[in-house]
């Protein structure tokens, strides 16, 4: 049974109302204590991912659910978004973002006929989302499965990508004849575009073809994939995260056995979303764009960003506000785990330089949905440490490859344990002292997961 919800804000009104009849003194700290206990409150929202066909797919939909953040962390709360939540629009797992302060969801439906639609929701509790500002499309710029996250610049914008390649071939005189065919490069076009959040629109929106340096270019790496745009600390650039793939120079034919080259990251001006450049790191190799999670944070001046399939591990490489990377800074997370082939699924930034991270490794068992086990770590940005949070209960069903969203509630975290299928409970982080505390009931559905908090 769920206990019922309790609105803070208006308990806060009624305090107030009864403590102004005893005094109208401007002296009178009434405005103090309903502000602070306004300041105390926040929704927590929850998506679970309903599955499709197979265990753990995430394809039948995504239902959503809100709670306020005390009976978030209270045990004996069940939250329950399969039978009673809200049903996020998308035909897929639905692309879920929120405002800092949680009070607000963003929502652009993946793929089908809405996919690329945007609508934003402003959250009353439970099942309760209640559609605000008008319905946008933005498939006309990257499609009807777009790619895309909400900048850290008070909720304001949002941008999505897309990337689409050409090989291209230098036919020497010859165009009825393939086998003269000579491989040059290949082309990447991207496209990148902003929207306004507040008031569903928009903003901007540029078209680029980039290729990799010459000597790379020509060897047939290039960039396959794009995600997960970051602005950096003086909001006058973009990074986009980049996964690179390599083409067979004779063949044309896709090479999966290739040397994996330094990490990169796409770099325009912003808001003009102008002069595309590249940045390599010599410190991480493998991929930049992460999945479905947001993949770098802006933290003191420099924006810190995970990166994947690197052959030594995955590694927080860090990105200066020179707009190069770091070098010297080398935190590599097979070596701070104490594991081998560590990978980043998803990972969040509190404000102290502190994160919560999801991440599997070589050891890791494969589970009913065909991916590895997950476990959760504590790191830290300063002191380039990571811990496997031991206090989270882990088994062989428990995965996060599809995981999207951890709550940020000052130096608080808010995630999701369920294995799939299976029931779990929201954990809460407290980043600044490690304590990790058991909060509500997840009740699961047959096949399907949770993808994370809001």
């Amino acid at each position: 049974m769920k206990k019922p919800n309790f609105n803070l804000k208006t308990v806060a009104v009624v305090i107030s109302s009864l403590l102004l009849t005893f005094s109208c003194s401007e002296d009178n700290p009434t405005n103090i204590i309903q502000e602070e206990i306004e300041d105390n409150s926040r929704w927590i929202t929850v998506a679970g991912a309903l599955m499709g066909t197979d265990p753990g797919d995430g394809n039948g939909g995504t239902l959503i659910y809100s709670v306020s953040k005390e009976d978030a962390k209270d045990e004996t709360v069940q939250i329950d978004p399969f039978n009673n939540g809200f049903v996020a629009p998308s035909n897929r797992t639905a692309r879920l973002q929120a405002s800092e302060d949680g009070s607000t969801v963003f929502n652009i439906s993946y793929a089908g006929d809405t996919g690329g639609n945007y609508t934003k929701y402003t959250v009353n509790g439970g099942n309760s989302f209640e559609q605000t500002g008008s319905e946008i499309s933005i498939a006309p710029y990257v499609g009807t499965a777009p790619r895309w996250i909400k900048l850290f610049d008070g909720d304001q914008t949002g941008s999505a990508v897309y990337v689409s390649t050409e090989h291209q071939v230098d036919d020497n005189g010859t165009p009825d004849d393939v086998t003269d065919d000579t491989y040059t490069h290949t082309n990447s076009t991207i496209g990148v575009v902003t929207l306004d959040l507040v008031n569903s629109s928009i903003k901007n929106f540029q078209e680029h073809t980039i290729t990799l340096n010459d000597a790379d270019a020509a060897n047939g790496y290039y960039i396959s994939r794009i995600d997960m745009p970051t602005l950096n600390s003086a909001g006058d650039k973009l990074y986009i995260g980049a996964r690179l793939s390599k083409v067979n120079t004779s063949t044309l034919e896709s090479d999966s056995d290739f040397e994996i080259l330094g990490s990169k990251t796409i770099v325009l001006d912003y808001p003009s979303l102008l002069n595309p450049t590249i940045i390599t790191s010599t410190v991480g190799h493998g991929d930049t764009n992460g999945y479905r999670s947001i993949n770098a944070f802006e933290y003191n001046g420099s924006v810190y960003q995970a990166n994947q399939n690197d052959p030594e591990g995955s590694h927080i490489l860090k990105i200066d506000d020179d707009n190069e990377y770091d070098d010297s800074y080398d935190f590599n997370l097979d070596d701070a785990l104490g594991v081998t082939g560590a990978y980043v699924l998803a990972w969040r930034l509190a404000a102290n330089g502190k994160a919560v991270l999801a991440f599997r490794h070589d050891d890791s068992q494969e589970g009913l949905a065909g991916r590895g086990e997950s476990f959760f770590a504590l790191v830290d940005l300063n002191a380039e440490t990571a811990t496997k949070i031991t206090d989270i209960p882990y088994e062989v069903d428990f995965e996060l490859f599809q995981y999207q969203g951890f709550a940020v509630d000052g130096n608080e975290i808010y995630l999701t344990q369920a294995p799939v299928g299976k029931n779990g409970n929201i954990y809460i982080v407290d980043t600044e002292t490690g304590v990790v505390t058991k909060g509500a009931e997840l009740v699961n559905a047959t096949g399907s997961h949770f993808i994370g908090t809001w």
